[in-house]
Protein backbone atom coordinates (compact mmCIF):
# COMPACT_ATOMS: atom_id res chain seq x y z
CA UNK A 1 0.00 0.00 0.00
CA UNK A 2 1.68 3.18 -1.15
CA UNK A 3 0.21 7.15 -2.67
CA UNK A 4 0.01 5.12 -5.92
CA UNK A 5 -2.88 3.02 -4.05
CA UNK A 6 -4.57 6.06 -2.05
CA UNK A 7 -5.10 8.12 -5.67
CA UNK A 8 -6.41 5.46 -7.36
CA UNK A 9 -8.93 4.93 -4.43
CA UNK A 10 -9.68 8.28 -5.13
CA UNK A 11 -10.58 8.12 -8.14
CA UNK A 12 -12.43 4.77 -7.92
CA UNK A 13 -14.59 6.69 -5.38
CA UNK A 14 -15.17 9.67 -7.62
CA UNK A 15 -16.63 7.49 -10.81
CA UNK A 16 -17.99 4.47 -9.26
CA UNK A 17 -21.29 4.27 -9.71
CA UNK A 18 -21.79 0.81 -8.10
CA UNK A 19 -24.98 -0.36 -6.13
CA UNK A 20 -25.19 -1.57 -2.49
CA UNK A 21 -25.85 -4.57 -4.17
CA UNK A 22 -23.10 -5.31 -5.93
CA UNK A 23 -21.00 -3.54 -3.11
CA UNK A 24 -23.07 -6.79 -0.79
CA UNK A 25 -22.46 -8.96 -3.16
CA UNK A 26 -18.46 -8.47 -3.23
CA UNK A 27 -18.23 -8.46 0.68
CA UNK A 28 -19.75 -11.42 0.67
CA UNK A 29 -17.58 -13.14 -1.76
CA UNK A 30 -14.58 -11.79 0.84
CA UNK A 31 -16.18 -12.55 4.01
CA UNK A 32 -12.30 -13.14 5.43
CA UNK A 33 -11.54 -9.47 4.78
CA UNK A 34 -14.93 -8.21 7.00
CA UNK A 35 -12.71 -7.09 9.75
CA UNK A 36 -9.88 -5.48 7.53
CA UNK A 37 -10.82 -2.45 5.93
CA UNK A 38 -7.42 -1.87 4.29
CA UNK A 39 -7.36 -5.32 2.96
CA UNK A 40 -10.90 -5.36 1.63
CA UNK A 41 -10.54 -1.97 0.24
CA UNK A 42 -7.30 -3.08 -1.53
CA UNK A 43 -9.16 -6.05 -2.69
CA UNK A 44 -12.12 -3.46 -4.11
CA UNK A 45 -9.85 -1.64 -5.77
CA UNK A 46 -7.50 -4.35 -7.40
CA UNK A 47 -11.52 -5.36 -9.01
CA UNK A 48 -12.36 -2.70 -10.06
CA UNK A 49 -9.22 -0.47 -11.15
CA UNK A 50 -9.69 -1.60 -14.52
CA UNK A 51 -12.62 1.37 -15.00
CA UNK A 52 -10.29 3.78 -14.16
CA UNK A 53 -9.13 6.18 -17.66
CA UNK A 54 -5.40 6.41 -18.63
CA UNK A 55 -3.11 7.72 -17.62
CA UNK A 56 -4.38 6.88 -14.57
CA UNK A 57 -4.18 9.97 -12.04
CA UNK A 58 -1.88 8.14 -9.80
CA UNK A 59 0.63 7.48 -12.76
CA UNK A 60 0.48 10.79 -13.32
CA UNK A 61 1.28 12.23 -9.90
CA UNK A 62 3.96 9.56 -8.83
CA UNK A 63 5.52 9.97 -12.58
CA UNK A 64 6.04 13.96 -12.05
CA UNK A 65 6.52 13.67 -8.49
CA UNK A 66 9.20 11.09 -8.55
CA UNK A 67 10.78 13.45 -11.49
CA UNK A 68 10.56 16.47 -9.41
CA UNK A 69 12.11 14.27 -6.15
CA UNK A 70 14.89 13.15 -8.88
CA UNK A 71 15.59 16.77 -9.94
CA UNK A 72 16.28 18.07 -6.63
CA UNK A 73 18.36 15.30 -5.17
CA UNK A 74 21.12 15.82 -7.40
CA UNK A 75 21.08 19.03 -7.36
CA UNK A 76 20.93 18.71 -3.00
CA UNK A 77 24.03 16.20 -3.91
CA UNK A 78 25.96 18.86 -5.88
CA UNK A 79 25.36 21.62 -3.20
CA UNK A 80 26.79 18.77 -1.16
CA UNK A 81 30.27 18.58 -3.45
CA UNK A 82 30.48 21.83 -4.27
CA UNK A 83 29.94 23.42 -0.26
CA UNK A 84 32.50 20.65 1.19
CA UNK A 85 34.98 22.04 -1.64
CA UNK A 86 34.36 25.53 -0.46
CA UNK A 87 34.61 24.79 2.99
CA UNK A 88 37.85 22.84 2.50
CA UNK A 89 39.27 25.54 0.24
CA UNK A 90 43.66 25.23 0.92
CA UNK A 91 45.57 27.77 -0.90
CA UNK A 92 48.75 26.09 1.15
CA UNK A 93 48.71 29.59 3.35
CA UNK A 94 46.22 29.76 6.40
CA UNK A 95 45.09 26.24 7.79
CA UNK A 96 41.21 25.26 7.17
CA UNK A 97 39.39 25.78 10.44
CA UNK A 98 37.50 22.36 11.00
CA UNK A 99 35.03 24.21 13.27
CA UNK A 100 32.79 25.62 9.87
CA UNK A 101 33.23 21.69 8.64
CA UNK A 102 31.98 20.22 11.88
CA UNK A 103 29.34 23.32 11.84
CA UNK A 104 28.03 22.19 8.59
CA UNK A 105 28.40 18.22 9.28
CA UNK A 106 26.91 18.10 13.16
CA UNK A 107 25.34 21.39 13.62
CA UNK A 108 23.24 21.53 11.12
CA UNK A 109 22.15 17.86 10.68
CA UNK A 110 21.07 17.95 14.50
CA UNK A 111 19.09 21.73 13.71
CA UNK A 112 17.13 20.15 10.49
CA UNK A 113 16.64 17.44 12.26
CA UNK A 114 15.21 19.07 15.28
CA UNK A 115 12.87 21.03 13.29
CA UNK A 116 11.76 17.83 11.28
CA UNK A 117 10.74 16.21 14.12
CA UNK A 118 8.67 18.83 15.25
CA UNK A 119 7.08 18.72 11.89
CA UNK A 120 6.39 15.25 12.19
CA UNK A 121 4.64 16.15 15.92
CA UNK A 122 2.42 18.67 13.53
CA UNK A 123 1.80 16.84 10.69
CA UNK A 124 -1.50 15.61 12.00
CA UNK A 125 -2.81 19.33 12.02
CA UNK A 126 -4.45 21.04 8.92
CA UNK A 127 -2.69 23.23 6.96
CA UNK A 128 -3.57 26.79 7.52
CA UNK A 129 -2.78 29.59 4.54
CA UNK A 130 -1.29 31.35 7.43
CA UNK A 131 0.89 28.82 8.26
CA UNK A 132 3.80 28.03 6.06
CA UNK A 133 5.53 26.01 7.73
CA UNK A 134 3.32 23.17 6.92
CA UNK A 135 4.65 20.76 4.31
CA UNK A 136 1.51 20.33 2.40
CA UNK A 137 1.52 24.02 2.03
CA UNK A 138 5.20 23.46 -0.35
CA UNK A 139 3.68 20.63 -2.00
CA UNK A 140 1.40 22.59 -3.38
CA UNK A 141 3.68 24.81 -4.68
CA UNK A 142 5.76 21.85 -6.19
CA UNK A 143 2.35 21.30 -8.07
CA UNK A 144 2.15 24.60 -9.04
CA UNK A 145 5.89 24.15 -10.54
CA UNK A 146 4.35 21.01 -12.84
CA UNK A 147 3.32 21.93 -16.72
CA UNK A 148 0.13 23.16 -17.43
CA UNK A 149 -1.35 20.29 -19.07
CA UNK A 150 -0.16 18.10 -15.64
CA UNK A 151 -1.78 20.95 -13.44
CA UNK A 152 -4.64 20.49 -15.72
CA UNK A 153 -4.94 16.63 -14.64
CA UNK A 154 -4.17 17.48 -11.12
CA UNK A 155 -7.07 20.28 -10.33
CA UNK A 156 -9.25 18.61 -8.96
CA UNK A 157 -6.82 16.23 -6.81
CA UNK A 158 -7.32 17.12 -2.88
CA UNK A 159 -4.80 15.34 -0.83
CA UNK A 160 -5.28 14.49 2.69
CA UNK A 161 -2.73 17.45 4.49
CA UNK A 162 -1.72 14.66 6.62
CA UNK A 163 -0.52 12.40 3.72
CA UNK A 164 0.74 15.58 2.15
CA UNK A 165 3.12 16.53 4.77
CA UNK A 166 4.53 13.55 5.37
CA UNK A 167 5.13 13.06 1.53
CA UNK A 168 7.19 16.54 1.92
CA UNK A 169 8.98 15.42 4.91
CA UNK A 170 10.24 11.99 3.18
CA UNK A 171 11.22 14.03 0.10
CA UNK A 172 12.85 16.65 2.46
CA UNK A 173 14.67 13.68 4.21
CA UNK A 174 16.24 12.28 0.95
CA UNK A 175 17.47 15.42 -0.16
CA UNK A 176 19.37 15.88 3.16
CA UNK A 177 20.73 12.62 2.88
CA UNK A 178 21.99 13.27 -0.77
CA UNK A 179 23.27 16.76 0.43
CA UNK A 180 25.51 15.06 3.43
CA UNK A 181 26.96 12.07 0.79
CA UNK A 182 28.02 15.21 -1.25
CA UNK A 183 29.65 16.52 1.93
CA UNK A 184 31.44 13.72 2.54
CA UNK A 185 32.22 13.07 -0.80
CA UNK A 186 34.06 16.42 -1.34
CA UNK A 187 35.67 15.65 2.16
CA UNK A 188 37.47 12.38 0.95
CA UNK A 189 38.19 13.84 -2.70
CA UNK A 190 40.27 16.47 -1.26
CA UNK A 191 42.09 14.84 1.42
CA UNK A 192 43.19 12.27 -1.72
CA UNK A 193 43.80 14.66 -3.98
CA UNK A 194 45.42 17.85 -1.28
CA UNK A 195 47.50 17.75 1.49
CA UNK A 196 45.38 19.87 3.63
CA UNK A 197 47.03 21.31 6.95
CA UNK A 198 43.48 21.35 9.36
CA UNK A 199 43.37 23.62 12.21
CA UNK A 200 40.95 24.99 14.83
CA UNK A 201 40.07 28.50 15.33
CA UNK A 202 37.55 30.67 17.33
CA UNK A 203 36.87 33.95 19.05
CA UNK A 204 35.31 32.45 21.90
CA UNK A 205 37.56 31.56 25.25
CA UNK A 206 38.15 27.91 24.99
CA UNK A 207 41.35 26.38 25.41
CA UNK A 208 42.47 23.14 24.17
CA UNK A 209 41.49 20.67 27.28
CA UNK A 210 38.20 21.76 26.88
CA UNK A 211 37.64 21.12 23.35
CA UNK A 212 39.14 18.07 23.80
CA UNK A 213 36.55 17.17 26.10
CA UNK A 214 33.79 18.13 23.56
CA UNK A 215 35.38 16.20 20.94
CA UNK A 216 35.52 13.10 23.00
CA UNK A 217 31.75 13.62 23.39
CA UNK A 218 30.84 14.04 19.67
CA UNK A 219 33.37 11.04 18.91
CA UNK A 220 31.06 8.67 21.59
CA UNK A 221 29.65 6.98 18.79
CA UNK A 222 32.65 5.68 17.32
CA UNK A 223 35.56 5.74 20.04
CA UNK A 224 35.41 2.27 21.40
CA UNK A 225 35.76 1.18 17.65
CA UNK A 226 37.90 3.51 15.42
CA UNK A 227 40.23 5.26 18.49
CA UNK A 228 42.40 7.25 15.74
CA UNK A 229 39.07 9.14 14.44
CA UNK A 230 39.35 10.51 17.84
CA UNK A 231 41.92 13.29 17.82
CA UNK A 232 44.18 13.26 20.70
CA UNK A 233 44.90 16.84 23.23
CA UNK A 234 48.51 16.71 21.89
CA UNK A 235 46.82 17.64 18.05
CA UNK A 236 44.01 20.05 19.51
CA UNK A 237 46.95 22.15 20.88
CA UNK A 238 49.18 21.67 18.22
CA UNK A 239 46.54 22.68 15.46
CA UNK A 240 45.19 25.34 17.76
CA UNK A 241 45.46 28.41 15.52
CA UNK A 242 45.65 32.24 16.23
CA UNK A 243 45.55 34.43 13.25
CA UNK A 244 47.58 37.56 13.68
CA UNK A 245 48.02 38.80 9.84
CA UNK A 246 49.28 36.17 8.12
CA UNK A 247 51.58 34.89 10.50
CA UNK A 248 51.48 31.21 11.72
CA UNK A 249 53.12 29.74 14.94
CA UNK A 250 56.91 28.06 14.63
CA UNK A 251 54.90 25.24 16.78
CA UNK A 252 52.31 25.03 14.16
CA UNK A 253 54.44 24.86 11.16
CA UNK A 254 56.98 22.19 12.82
CA UNK A 255 54.23 19.92 13.09
CA UNK A 256 52.65 20.69 10.31
CA UNK A 257 53.06 16.72 8.83
CA UNK A 258 50.58 15.66 12.02
CA UNK A 259 48.06 18.22 10.98
CA UNK A 260 46.00 16.49 8.17
CA UNK A 261 44.89 13.66 11.06
CA UNK A 262 41.91 15.62 11.43
CA UNK A 263 40.01 14.08 8.12
CA UNK A 264 39.67 10.97 9.88
CA UNK A 265 37.54 12.87 13.03
CA UNK A 266 35.10 15.18 10.15
CA UNK A 267 35.05 11.96 8.16
CA UNK A 268 33.47 9.82 11.30
CA UNK A 269 31.51 13.38 12.23
CA UNK A 270 29.93 13.26 8.63
CA UNK A 271 29.08 9.69 8.67
CA UNK A 272 27.56 9.65 11.83
CA UNK A 273 25.95 12.60 12.27
CA UNK A 274 25.06 13.48 8.68
CA UNK A 275 24.40 10.21 6.89
CA UNK A 276 23.48 7.62 9.81
CA UNK A 277 21.08 9.69 11.74
CA UNK A 278 20.05 11.31 8.64
CA UNK A 279 18.86 8.06 7.35
CA UNK A 280 17.47 6.65 10.12
CA UNK A 281 15.15 9.99 10.25
CA UNK A 282 13.99 8.85 6.64
CA UNK A 283 13.45 5.56 7.67
CA UNK A 284 11.29 7.27 9.81
CA UNK A 285 9.78 9.53 7.58
CA UNK A 286 9.00 6.51 5.32
CA UNK A 287 7.70 4.56 8.00
CA UNK A 288 5.33 7.81 9.21
CA UNK A 289 4.30 7.74 5.42
CA UNK A 290 2.96 4.47 5.17
CA UNK A 291 1.06 5.09 8.49
CA UNK A 292 -0.43 8.04 6.82
CA UNK A 293 -1.48 6.54 4.02
CA UNK A 294 -3.18 4.08 5.86
CA UNK A 295 -5.12 6.85 8.03
CA UNK A 296 -5.18 8.77 4.51
CA UNK A 297 -7.33 5.60 3.02
CA UNK A 298 -10.31 5.42 5.71
CA UNK A 299 -10.73 9.03 5.62
CA UNK A 300 -11.51 9.37 1.82
CA UNK A 301 -14.98 10.83 0.98
CA UNK A 302 -17.25 8.04 0.45
CA UNK A 303 -15.11 5.03 2.29
CA UNK A 304 -17.45 4.65 5.24
CA UNK A 305 -20.32 4.49 2.93
CA UNK A 306 -18.16 2.06 0.64
CA UNK A 307 -17.36 -0.36 3.95
CA UNK A 308 -20.78 -0.11 5.37
CA UNK A 309 -22.20 -1.24 1.99
CA UNK A 310 -20.04 -4.66 1.87
CA UNK A 311 -20.02 -5.53 5.35
CA UNK A 312 -23.68 -4.27 6.80
CA UNK A 313 -27.10 -6.74 4.99
CA UNK A 314 -28.98 -5.29 2.82
CA UNK A 315 -32.37 -4.98 5.48
CA UNK A 316 -35.54 -6.76 4.55
CA UNK A 317 -39.20 -6.84 6.33
CA UNK A 318 -41.28 -10.05 6.54
CA UNK A 319 -45.17 -9.93 6.51
CA UNK A 320 -46.21 -12.65 9.65
CA UNK A 321 -49.06 -14.34 10.80
CA UNK A 322 -49.03 -14.66 14.65
CA UNK A 323 -48.46 -17.65 16.19
CA UNK A 324 -47.74 -19.33 12.46
CA UNK A 325 -45.19 -19.87 9.90
CA UNK A 326 -47.15 -21.63 7.21
CA UNK A 327 -50.80 -20.87 5.92
CA UNK A 328 -53.13 -21.97 3.49
CA UNK A 329 -54.62 -19.44 0.72
CA UNK A 330 -58.23 -19.11 0.19
CA UNK A 331 -57.03 -20.35 -2.97
CA UNK A 332 -56.89 -23.86 -1.47
CA UNK A 333 -54.71 -25.30 -4.78
CA UNK A 334 -51.69 -23.30 -3.57
CA UNK A 335 -49.96 -22.81 -0.42
CA UNK A 336 -47.93 -19.64 1.12
CA UNK A 337 -45.20 -19.25 3.72
CA UNK A 338 -44.65 -16.16 5.61
CA UNK A 339 -41.44 -17.00 6.79
CA UNK A 340 -38.46 -18.33 5.35
CA UNK A 341 -36.56 -21.25 6.53
CA UNK A 342 -33.31 -20.61 8.09
CA UNK A 343 -31.60 -23.20 5.66
CA UNK A 344 -32.59 -24.90 2.46
CA UNK A 345 -30.92 -27.67 0.52
CA UNK A 346 -30.43 -25.71 -2.78
CA UNK A 347 -31.08 -22.36 -3.31
CA UNK A 348 -31.95 -21.03 -7.01
CA UNK A 349 -32.73 -17.73 -8.99
CA UNK A 350 -34.03 -17.12 -12.28
CA UNK A 351 -32.07 -15.23 -14.53
CA UNK A 352 -29.91 -14.19 -11.45
CA UNK A 353 -26.39 -13.91 -11.00
CA UNK A 354 -25.31 -16.24 -8.20
CA UNK A 355 -23.99 -12.59 -6.92
CA UNK A 356 -27.35 -11.49 -6.30
CA UNK A 357 -28.39 -14.77 -4.88
CA UNK A 358 -25.99 -14.48 -1.94
CA UNK A 359 -26.75 -10.85 -1.13
CA UNK A 360 -30.01 -12.46 -1.04
CA UNK A 361 -29.59 -15.13 0.95
CA UNK A 362 -27.43 -12.80 3.20
CA UNK A 363 -31.14 -10.00 3.16
CA UNK A 364 -33.08 -13.01 3.62
CA UNK A 365 -31.08 -14.77 6.62
CA UNK A 366 -30.96 -17.91 4.55
CA UNK A 367 -28.15 -20.10 4.38
CA UNK A 368 -27.76 -23.23 1.54
CA UNK A 369 -24.68 -25.02 0.39
CA UNK A 370 -25.51 -25.12 -3.01
CA UNK A 371 -26.32 -21.79 -4.53
CA UNK A 372 -26.90 -21.97 -8.62
CA UNK A 373 -28.52 -19.55 -11.21
CA UNK A 374 -31.20 -20.99 -13.49
CA UNK A 375 -33.20 -19.64 -16.63
CA UNK A 376 -31.65 -16.31 -18.17
CA UNK A 377 -28.74 -16.90 -20.41
CA UNK A 378 -28.05 -20.42 -19.32
CA UNK A 379 -28.82 -23.42 -22.11
CA UNK A 380 -31.05 -25.96 -21.65
CA UNK A 381 -28.50 -28.81 -20.66
CA UNK A 382 -27.20 -26.52 -18.05
CA UNK A 383 -30.73 -26.38 -16.56
CA UNK A 384 -31.14 -29.97 -17.03
CA UNK A 385 -27.83 -30.65 -15.43
CA UNK A 386 -29.34 -28.32 -12.12
CA UNK A 387 -32.60 -30.04 -11.86
CA UNK A 388 -30.73 -33.38 -12.53
CA UNK A 389 -28.80 -32.26 -8.86
CA UNK A 390 -31.50 -31.09 -7.45
CA UNK A 391 -33.24 -32.38 -4.06
CA UNK A 392 -35.10 -31.95 -0.65
CA UNK A 393 -36.13 -28.65 -0.46
CA UNK A 394 -35.47 -25.81 -2.86
CA UNK A 395 -35.71 -21.56 -2.44
CA UNK A 396 -36.26 -20.39 -5.94
CA UNK A 397 -36.11 -16.52 -6.37
CA UNK A 398 -38.11 -14.92 -9.32
CA UNK A 399 -37.79 -10.98 -10.49
CA UNK A 400 -41.09 -9.89 -8.95
CA UNK A 401 -41.77 -7.87 -11.39
CA UNK A 402 -41.25 -10.08 -14.53
CA UNK A 403 -44.76 -12.09 -14.95
CA UNK A 404 -44.01 -15.84 -15.15
CA UNK A 405 -43.08 -17.16 -18.93
CA UNK A 406 -43.78 -20.55 -20.56
CA UNK A 407 -40.12 -21.51 -20.06
CA UNK A 408 -40.33 -20.59 -16.27
CA UNK A 409 -43.40 -22.74 -15.69
CA UNK A 410 -41.68 -26.12 -18.11
CA UNK A 411 -38.34 -25.40 -15.72
CA UNK A 412 -40.52 -25.58 -12.49
CA UNK A 413 -42.53 -28.22 -13.78
CA UNK A 414 -39.63 -29.88 -14.65
CA UNK A 415 -37.75 -29.23 -11.07
CA UNK A 416 -40.79 -30.70 -8.89
CA UNK A 417 -40.66 -33.84 -10.41
CA UNK A 418 -36.94 -34.23 -8.58
CA UNK A 419 -37.69 -32.05 -5.15
CA UNK A 420 -40.10 -32.49 -2.69
CA UNK A 421 -40.81 -28.82 -2.35
CA UNK A 422 -39.96 -25.94 -4.00
CA UNK A 423 -41.20 -22.49 -2.76
CA UNK A 424 -41.30 -19.50 -4.97
CA UNK A 425 -39.84 -16.10 -3.52
CA UNK A 426 -40.37 -13.12 -5.84
CA UNK A 427 -38.55 -10.24 -4.89
CA UNK A 428 -38.59 -6.58 -5.90
CA UNK A 429 -35.65 -4.28 -6.57
CA UNK A 430 -32.82 -3.66 -4.00
CA UNK A 431 -33.86 0.03 -3.86
CA UNK A 432 -37.10 -1.50 -2.17
CA UNK A 433 -35.42 -3.55 0.04
CA UNK A 434 -36.42 -6.86 -2.22
CA UNK A 435 -39.91 -5.93 -0.98
CA UNK A 436 -42.56 -7.31 -3.73
CA UNK A 437 -45.11 -5.54 -4.48
CA UNK A 438 -48.24 -6.99 -3.65
CA UNK A 439 -49.94 -6.85 -6.92
CA UNK A 440 -47.04 -8.68 -8.70
CA UNK A 441 -47.20 -11.63 -6.15
CA UNK A 442 -50.92 -11.85 -6.67
CA UNK A 443 -49.94 -12.50 -10.84
CA UNK A 444 -47.57 -15.35 -9.61
CA UNK A 445 -50.13 -16.28 -7.34
CA UNK A 446 -52.42 -17.28 -9.55
CA UNK A 447 -50.06 -18.44 -12.41
CA UNK A 448 -48.39 -20.54 -9.73
CA UNK A 449 -52.21 -22.17 -9.31
CA UNK A 450 -52.60 -23.46 -12.26
CA UNK A 451 -49.76 -25.73 -11.16
CA UNK A 452 -52.12 -27.57 -8.75
CA UNK A 453 -48.89 -29.17 -7.02
CA UNK A 454 -48.61 -29.90 -3.29
CA UNK A 455 -45.08 -29.53 -3.40
CA UNK A 456 -44.84 -25.33 -4.77
CA UNK A 457 -45.10 -23.08 -1.85
CA UNK A 458 -45.46 -19.32 -2.61
CA UNK A 459 -43.47 -16.66 -0.35
CA UNK A 460 -46.25 -13.91 0.37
Amino acid sequence: MNIKSYLNLYQLLEVDRSTKEQRRAFGLSHVLLKNKPIEQLLAWMAEHKNKLKKPLLSETFSSYLYGISLVLVIVGFMAGIFSGLALLNYNGHAPVNVIYFMAMVIALPLLTMTLTLFSILKAHRTRSVLIHLSPSYWLEKIVALLPHKVQTNLEDLKINPLLANWIVIKRSQLIALFFSLGLLVALLLVVATKDIAFAWSTTLHVDAKAFHSFLNTLALPWRPWFPSAVPSLDLIEQSQYFRLGDTLSEEMIGNASKLGEWWKFLAFSTLFYAIVLRFFMYLLSVLGLHIAVKKSFLSLKGVDVLLRDMNEPIITTHAQADGEKNEVSENAALQTVQKLDASYDMVQGWAMSEEQLHVLNDSMQVISPLVYDVGGTNTLEEDREIIHKSSGEVLLYVKAWEPPTMDFMDYLEALLERVDKVVVVPVGMQEEQYHADEKFVTIWARKLALLQSEKVWLKR
